[in-house]
């Protein structure tokens, strides 16, 4: 009889030393317990970096691709044969390579799509959809996932009958799936276990994919669809159950339809592990590293559990893998999770910045046509910047990688509304700063040099494929509108000397709207009236300041149209609730508008127009704030030293402080004396206002304060630009123009916009004025 490692319940007791004749004949009587080493992995929001490969920058890159965790994989599995591999969602959408295989060259019946591809390569056990995945439409997504030899499975999304009984609701995909899983037990003897897998997204998605879902599907939601399903998997037979959720960590009640519910999900009989995602954080925390999800409410980054469940959610972009490691034990006649603990593998070490594996050359060769024909589409030309774009200091003061957006987008919908009963409305325009560092870390920005822009610097510009919108709003639905945009900012003590950091990291990025066509300020030592989830947080807060259209204030019965984009329009209910102020949803998409724009211009200058900055604060010394930016943002720090590079910090990011704006009293100027006629009997009359000479035609003068565009207007209508006018300059202004976010012309079809920080205008009396036309 060969020697067992099985746990004997008479071993246990004898250890302890337990010699009561009532116990002994009982336990050495107990059966021996089959005990399997079970391992669990998970990669999530892989968003469609297959390799190593950066096509935004059009370069390999160290730090992430399913490439690089494909050899993290592989060694897990040589450490524990007894190993499922799940994918958790978000796979098909992020780079140009899901584009290209969506839009450009468009996936045939037949045909396999890259990422199902490695699905099968690298022997997925089963996946389910993340919210992206219905970002190309239920059509795009069935073509992708008919050629799956994996399980698909969700239990939260039905097909949309129409009849309003959900009782009868049919799902969409495969709710769960029972996977038999052969393993081999610590004795050398094989066992079947029979392992349910069951998958969720967020109920969101039928306001993030409106226009793809309303009327086909429904989504119900997470927690109360895991307490319906989870049982039926138990009574079919399941010994262990894995729950895929495309979905976060929150623990703040569970409420319904919650985004982020993978938490609650924990708290459910029957669940022996969660992979969850969505987010694009870790759990649990890497070593050195400071948790996206503290310990306490049952959360153990030691372990990584939650409520005593194990619990990984692995980042994104395939930069790192999720390991649950099970032991489990056959006790009378079922199999049972005895112990669990959970750990992340990366493929990069960030502090070191050092690889820590090599790409899978397997995986590259597999979906090597796909990717070259990519890089290929990336690199096609649309047109010229005179200037260098990047988003590095894009949440401190007006960015020229949103400025882009933004003028596209008015130019779009300019064009749209012509003929149309908005046509006279003036068109606003919103963007916000997509790469901004953030969770997708110290390289997730845009630098776009002078010269050439490629197809790649427009989807590095705009990353989601997003379709244009229009909405009509009034003057009070467009502040608070920015009062829910200004939550990016934490808020500041004007009475503090200590240095405080002035973004609130809570705040996505993607939600920081900047709306062009109006200026304003916000003042951040008012606390946020909303927070991120729109949600009134602070109701007689007022951080939106001095906000005017054409220089004057914004009344709350003024009408605007306002471009965004799909996501905005349908998941703003502060401005649009039940989509009530949509007027114009258009098929094209923003990326697309953004290449047509540059083709159109031809050469572009992307400099921002300074049209938001941060209000000044009363004080008696200047509130000094800190902010997180790349490191390579300090070869673009601005020459008047008001942003000053601090340190470099651990995660990669570096450390930048300036110092507020200070409110200042403005005394009036004394009045001037009168100016004595100079001109001799019988000769023209001049007129002087402040000692220069009043031009026929004057209205007024302009002074600039801060570097500023001049433009030339062509005779169709467009911008050009001439050259940067410097501080101290003055021009003569006769007239004045509301397009373009409004212009003072200063002669000979020359513009400069009106940014009351970067000119000072003025006009003399109308007496003056008066005399100088000869009114």
């Amino acid at each position: 009889m060969k020697k067992r490692k099985k746990y004997a319940a008479a071993s246990v007791v004898l250890a302890l030393g337990l010699l009561a004749p009532a116990v002994l004949p009982t336990a050495a009587g107990a059966e021996d317990r089959d005990v399997v080493k079970l391992r669990i992995l998970e990669t999530t929001d892989v968003h469609m970096n297959l390799v190593n490969y950066d096509y935004f920058k059009d370069s390999p890159t160290n730090e992430f691709g399913l490439s690089k965790t494909a050899r993290l994989i592989e060694q897990a599995r040589a450490e524990q044969p007894n190993t499922l591999l799940f994918d958790n969602g978000d796979l098909i959408q992020g780079t140009p390579l899901g584009d290209y295989v969506a839009k450009v060259k468009p996936l045939q019946d037949g045909e396999v799509h890259p990422a199902v591809k490695l699905l099968h390569l690298l022997k997925y056990d089963a996946a389910t959809v993340g919210n992206h995945e219905f970002n190309y439409g239920l059509d795009f997504l069935n073509e992708v996932y008919d050629d799956a030899k994996l399980p698909i499975v969700n239990a939260n999304v039905y097909r949309d009958d129409h009849d309003q009984k959900p009782d009868n609701d049919v799902n969409y995909f495969t709710p769960y799936q029972i996977l038999a899983k052969e393993v081999v037990d610590e004795d050398g003897e094989k066992h079947t276990l029979k392992i349910g897998v069951i998958g969720f997204v967020p109920p969101q998605i039928m306001d993030w994919d409106k226009a793809n879902l309303q009327g086909k599907v429904i989504a119900k939601d997470i927690v109360q669809s895991a307490q319906k399903y989870i049982p039926k998997m138990k009574a079919e037979g399941a010994d262990l159950i894995v729950v895929l959720s495309h979905s976060g960590i929150e623990t703040g009640g569970n409420s319904p339809n919650m985004e982020n519910a993978s938490y609650y999900l924990t708290q459910i009989p029957g669940v022996d592990a969660v992979l969850a995602g969505h987010q694009h954080k870790k759990f649990p925390a890497l070593p050195g590293t400071t948790p996206d999800f503290p310990d306490g409410n049952g959360i153990n980054n030691e372990t990584g559990t939650i409520n005593g469940v194990p619990v990984t959610m692995p980042g994104s972009w395939g930069d790192t893998l999720g390991v649950i490691d099970l032991t489990v034990e056959q006790i009378d006649g079922k199999w049972k999770v005895t112990q669990a603990k959970a750990q992340l593998r990366p493929v990069y070490d960030k502090a070191t910045k050092t690889p820590l594996v090599d790409s899978d050359l397997d995986v590259e060769q597999a979906i090597q046509a796909e990717h070259e024909a990519t890089i290929q589409y990336v690199r096609s030309p649309v047109g010229k910047t005179t200037s260098p774009i990047n988003s590095y200091f894009a949440l401190i003061k007006d960015d020229p990688s949103v400025q882009i957006v933004t003028n596209a987008q008015k130019w779009y919908v300019e064009k749209m509304l012509k003929g149309t009963k908005y046509e006279g409305l003036p068109v606003l325009s919103a963007g916000a700063p997509f790469k901004a560092g953030g969770r997708g870390g110290a390289s997730y920005y845009t630098d776009i040099p002078a010269g050439e822009i490629a197809i790649k610097n427009v989807a590095d510009l705009y990353l989601y494929p997003n379709t244009v919108y229009a909405l009509k709003i009034t003057g009070a639905e467009l502040k608070e509108w920015l009062e829910w945009s200004a939550g990016q900012f934490n808020q500041i003590d004007p009475n503090k000397t200590d240095v405080q950091p002035l973004v609130n990291n809570d705040f996505p990025t993607y939600n920081f709207d900047i709306i062009d066509g109006v200026t304003y300020e916000i003042d951040v030592t008012e606390p946020a009236k909303y927070d991120k989830n729109q949600n009134v947080i602070n109701p007689n807060a007022n951080r939106i300041k001095n906000l005017k259209f054409e220089g004057k204030p914004v009344t709350p019965n003024m009408e605007f149209i306002v471009a965004t984009n799909n996501y905005r329009a349908t998941t703003n209910r502060i401005i649009n609730p039940g989509g009530k102020n949509t007027i114009l949803a258009a098929p094209d998409e923003n990326r697309q508008v953004i290449i047509d724009y540059i083709r159109e211009n031809g050469t572009i200058n992307p400099s921002a127009d300074g049209n938001w900055r941060f209000a000044p604060v009363k004080g008696k010394a200047p509130v000094t704030v800190t902010f997180e930016s790349s490191p390579e943002a300090q070869k673009y720090l601005p020459q008047d030293g008001s942003i000053r590079y601090v340190t470099a910090l651990p995660s990669g990011f570096a450390q930048y402080e300036f110092a507020l704006p200070l409110w200042k009293e403005e005394k009036p100027n004394p009045p001037k004396q009168p100016e004595k006629p100079t001109t001799p009997p019988g000769q023209v009359k001049k007129v002087y206002w402040d000692g220069v000479e009043l031009k026929k035609g004057q209205i007024g003068r302009l002074t600039v304060q801060k570097p500023i565009n001049l433009w030339k207007r062509t005779k169709d209508g467009r911008l050009v630009f001439v050259r940067i006018l410097q501080p101290g300059e003055v021009y003569r202004v006769y007239g004045y123009d509301a397009r373009f976010g409004g212009q003072y012309a200063v002669g000979g079809g020359y513009y400069v916009t009106d940014i009351d920080t970067h000119i000072r205008y003025e006009t003399p009396s109308k007496e003056k004025l008066k005399q100088a036309n000869g009114w």
